[in-house]
């Protein structure tokens, strides 16, 4: 990602690189001011769509284009750095991830050595989950979108080129509105697909294309001062609203990309060293951090997702941050000793490059494919943990547990609108006399189901519409393509029909304050008479059931390691803000499973089968059936 020598050189394409990394990182170390960073990934796109087709084209019309050298400079470019990175994390990969995860590391070293690591993250979870954010090389699906688009956009301009600039555009533009329109369906019925394949990302590059013909134009005309001006500045706008105003929640890459995305153009079109966005583009500082750029992404999420694995908690913004300047100087030293000799061709020659590049990924492919640690098996486990981690599965977090012991049906999956069309029995009272509690929220406050439905009296009944990852919003709108804005609808329009005696709203870290007393005047209004929001159970780093294996075979009851000490302090400053209303009872899940002495890892000596949380912060049914039991259902029955 930095600017190629067969083109004239432009600062402000630097400080662009700059504007694009700095968020990726900020937001991957978990600061949540910088919500919508991983735009920052859309920004590469577009900038490295526009300098490969401005070379490509150069060549082209010098008549001296060849595959062989295009690929050496891409070779020269990606690959140095890239193995030095996938290099040093091996040794730490094997002393500090779990088996499932080694497991999951050597599958990425494949996919990585093939540039088809997108495919896998697609296929394993989504981008946005948090045992994505657990996988050291999970940033690499971005170079294999682009790789991938480097084997296919050369080859159609050499085979496009006799017929014409004209017919050449034509069947771009054709392929951009193909790409954009799938990935705007995809962003709500495949978001995962649409995150990570080159189908749905196509047209954030072909946009970056389209300037490079603009500019490769053997008249364009330059643009006025002022329109120059007010199209760089407006470019730059765009960008900070999507990095600032954008969030895990936003459907992406469909239309919302096209904010970062027209920013990036803007800028490339717009911004010279004549004017002011250029000139602050092309400040030393952002330059210098833009020239860093490549490596410094590649060294950020290793670094991120170790300290995850060894349970540092995304509260900790001291050592987030810490590594976050890590990164930068870790990719000085690979840029100046790695990235800067490799494109020396004095020092590296072609032959040499194109050897270097089949023996690294040769070595790297069968090391994931065929090493011995693939499955973890260099790790001296003993027999309790790996009775433990089969348990779970072998996988943390750990998805097959999940279906293996039926928590699908214990939260009732079946009322989950992420997961498609809920079941009329999931608002639907059975009997009419019965008392109704119902559960509202996200995927915290399914947790509350198995608890309430296995310990409330007779003469209740438990109802719950709920969608993962969608905190309660009465305002929201019907919606055939936002399933959190159609399950909050759906919700409060059911609760204003039913009028169910009791609501329960269940949120992972959404609550505050101002929006709690809202919620409850709005639920009043439509004659709910009690109202109760559960607060954040606790939050384990990478997962209580990875603290647990790491803790064997002395586990203790309770403990405060792993625990994300943000949590409490979110819970505190929610429990003494509450205490001022009596419209709605708080309650605090971090009081009944954590004291002095920390948080209730287990219930009995099975500690595996006994576990409070199955996963990095959702109640097991164990768990979920003595919160109801002691906490929640005399909470409901006193009223």
């Amino acid at each position: 990602m930095t600017q190629e020598n067969t083109m004239e050189y432009r600062r402000e394409i630097d400080g662009l690189r700059a504007l694009a990394v700095l968020p990726v990182i900020l937001f991957h170390a978990g600061f949540e001011t910088f919500s919508g960073g991983f735009v920052g990934v859309d920004i590469f796109f577009v900038i490295s769509g526009y300098l490969i087709t401005t070379i490509i084209l150069t060549e082209l019309k010098q008549g001296r284009f060849s595959i062989i050298n295009f690929y050496e400079r891409r070779a020269r470019r990606i690959l140095p750095a890239l193995f030095l990175v996938m290099l040093i994390c091996i040794p730490f990969a094997w002393l500090w991830l779990l088996p499932s995860d080694m497991k999951d590391f050597s599958q990425s070293l494949v996919a990585v050595s093939v540039f088809a690591s997108n495919i896998l993250f697609w296929r394993e979870s989504g981008y946005f989950y948090t045992a994505a954010e657990l996988k050291p090389l999970l940033h690499t699906w971005s170079l294999a979108v682009e790789e991938q688009y480097y084997v296919l956009f050369p080859l159609f301009l050499l085979l496009f080129w006799k017929l014409g600039r004209r017919w050449i555009l034509v069947t771009l533009g054709l392929l951009f509105v193909a790409s954009l329109g799938t990935a705007q369906w995809g962003a709500f019925a495949k978001p995962a697909a649409a995150f990570f394949l080159l189908p749905t990302r196509g047209w954030e590059l072909l946009i970056g294309a389209f300037a490079a013909f603009y500019f490769s134009q053997a008249i364009h005309q330059d643009f006025v001062k002022g329109l120059s001006e007010f199209g760089g500045w407006l470019g730059i706008t765009l960008i900070f609203y999507a990095v600032f105003a954008y969030s895990k929640t936003t459907p992406f890459p469909g239309f919302y990309a096209l904010v970062p995305t027209i920013g990036t153009v803007l800028i490339i079109l717009f911004a010279t060293q004549r004017t002011t966005v250029g000139k602050f583009l092309g400040n030393k500082a952002l330059v210098s951090i833009g020239l860093l750029s490549y490596s410094a992404y590649l060294w950020h999420q290793p670094l991120f997702a170790f300290a995850r694995q060894l349970g540092v908690p995304d509260s900790d913004v001291t050592i987030f941050l810490a590594l976050s300047f890590a990164s930068i100087f870790l990719a000085y030293l690979s840029w100046k000793y790695v990235e800067t000799p490799f494109r020396d061709k004095t020092l590296v020659s072609k032959k040499g490059i194109f050897v270097f590049a089949t023996l690294g990924s040769f070595f790297f492919f069968s090391l994931g494919m065929f090493g011995d640690f693939k499955n973890g098996n260099l790790r001296q486990l003993t027999e309790e943990q790996r009775i433990f981690l089969s348990y779970f599965g072998n996988e943390i977090p750990h998805r097959k547990y999940f279906v293996k012991t039926g928590i699908p049906e214990k939260y009732r999956d079946d009322c989950n609108f992420a997961v498609g069309i809920i079941s009329t029995s999931c608002y639907t009272k059975k009997n009419e006399k019965s008392k109704a509690v119902f559960i509202w929220g996200d995927s915290h406050a399914q947790q509350l189901y198995f608890g309430l439905s296995n310990e409330l009296p007779d003469g209740f009944e438990v109802l719950q519409v709920a969608a993962s990852s969608c905190k309660a919003n009465p305002d929201a709108k019907e919606s055939k393509n936002n399933h959190c804005e159609h399950s909050n609808w759906f919700a409060y329009n059911t609760i204003k029909n039913l009028k169910p005696e009791v609501v329960i709203i269940g949120q992972s870290l959404e609550h505050d304050i101002v929006r709690m007393k809202s919620l409850s005047e709005k639920l009043k209004s439509v004659g709910v008479e009690k109202i109760i929001f559960t607060g954040p159970s606790p939050r384990w780093n990478p997962s209580l059931p990875a603290v647990l294996a790491r803790r064997l075979p002395n586990v203790p009851e309770r403990t405060f390691y792993g625990v994300d000490r943000g949590v409490l302090e979110l819970d505190n400053k929610l429990k003494i803000e509450s205490g001022e209303f009596r419209d709605f009872e708080y309650i605090s899940l971090i009081d009944f499973f954590c004291d002095s002495d920390g948080c209730l890892t287990h219930y009995s000596a099975d500690i595996a089968a006994s576990v409070t949380s199955w996963d990095y912060g959702h109640l097991a049914p164990i768990a979920s059936r003595h919160l109801a039991k002691e906490i929640l259902v005399p909470s409901i029955v006193k009223n």
